[in-house]
């Protein structure tokens, strides 16, 4: 039977499947589901920096409102203060505790001093690893590209200096030089890349005139941009790449560990094929690996990917510029246009 270990952030894992941060790892029964599937990891549920500013906002407010409704009355409530990332650690920590495959903390703030203080009772929890979550929503006019990114590389070597566990970076695409990002966080020796992070948008509904917030599920196809990536930085960087957006079947793992990915992590499969799904991924993984006569991920690992590949342009803009040059082959392709 062929052999699904991998490494991942210095983990030994039994495959390349990982549970990405979503609420499924919230609930206990949930959590074990998944890893009675066969997942190797689960990246617990985010925390967050700002639903936490958030609820203390939203307490403070409420032990308030009736607060100085006459002279005598100062505060009608004993002063309370929100118990700050206590009950997600908790909770992060319990799944911890019951689970037998390695628990990963995901870490998402806003000022520098948090992610450090969140990063180091994260790291207290037992936790095998931690996962930072590295962006900038569009909205600020005033900061340039490189300070940006300064910041982010800046917040990593400290968390680095804070913990002694593994860390790894989850990333959005939206960088001008990505791969210049990556490799500048490499040096400062993360551990790992999570590529891509999926950034909320939100809609716009016509009939009410309202903004709304749909779930913003992944969808097939969309994992060649990963694919891309993880062809590209193979063995051009000493830290991990797990593949992420748009994973929803064994075929999909083999297609990135092709390209060149230690591992890969998947959210909307789960919700959207049922928590088994993963049991089916992993056996089509195995089945297609059988089929080709590969032993393990190691006899496959980034064969196709930037510096092996037969065809030098594969990761280029060459394939674009083919389209163009040859476009009645599209119409061929669709006969109904």
């Amino acid at each position: 039977m062929a052999n699904l270990t991998t490494k991942y952030l210095g983990l030994e894992l039994k495959n390349p499947l990982i549970a990405g941060a979503c609420n499924l790892s919230l609930e206990p029964d949930l959590a074990k589901k998944i890893e009675d599937a066969g997942a190797s990891a689960i990246v617990f549920k985010s925390l967050f920096e700002e639903q936490i500013n958030l609820e203390s906002l939203e307490l403070e407010d409420a032990l308030s409102e009736y607060a100085e409704r006459n002279a005598e009355m100062i505060n009608l409530f004993p002063n309370i203060k929100h118990a700050g990332p206590e009950e997600h650690l908790e909770k992060l920590s319990k799944t911890k505790e019951s689970l037998g495959i390695p628990v990963i903390g995901s870490l998402n703030c806003v000022n520098a001093d948090t992610w450090e203080d969140y990063a180091e009772e994260m790291a207290q929890t037992g936790v095998d690893a931690l996962e930072l979550n590295f962006y900038a929503t569009p909205g600020s006019f005033d900061k340039t590209a490189g300070e940006i990114e300064a910041e982010q590389i800046a917040i990593l070597a400290a968390v680095k200096e804070k913990v002694n566990i593994p860390v790894s970076v989850k990333l959005s695409p939206f960088y001008s030089n990505t791969l210049n990002l990556i490799q500048q966080m490499d040096k400062q020796g993360v551990d790992g890349f999570v590529l891509f992070n999926r950034l909320f948008h939100p809609d716009i509904d016509l009939g009410s005139e309202e903004h709304n917030y749909p779930f913003n599920a992944s969808q097939p196809m969309l994992y060649r941009m990963p694919l891309r990536f993880a062809g590209l930085l193979y063995e051009k960087i000493n830290a991990d790449i797990c593949s992420n957006t748009g994973i929803f079947s064994g075929h999909d793992i083999a297609r990135m560990i092709l390209a060149g990915a230690d591992s890969v992590q998947v959210v909307s499969a789960l919700y959207q094929h049922k928590i088994s799904h993963v049991t089916k991924m992993l056996q089509d993984l195995t089945d297609w690996m059988e089929s080709k006569s590969y032993a393990s991920l190691n006899d496959f690992r980034g064969k196709l990917s930037m510096v092996k590949a037969k065809d030098p342009y594969a990761y280029k803009r060459a394939q674009y510029v083919d389209m163009l040059m040859k476009p009645f082959d599209l119409l061929k392709k669709y006969p109904q246009v």
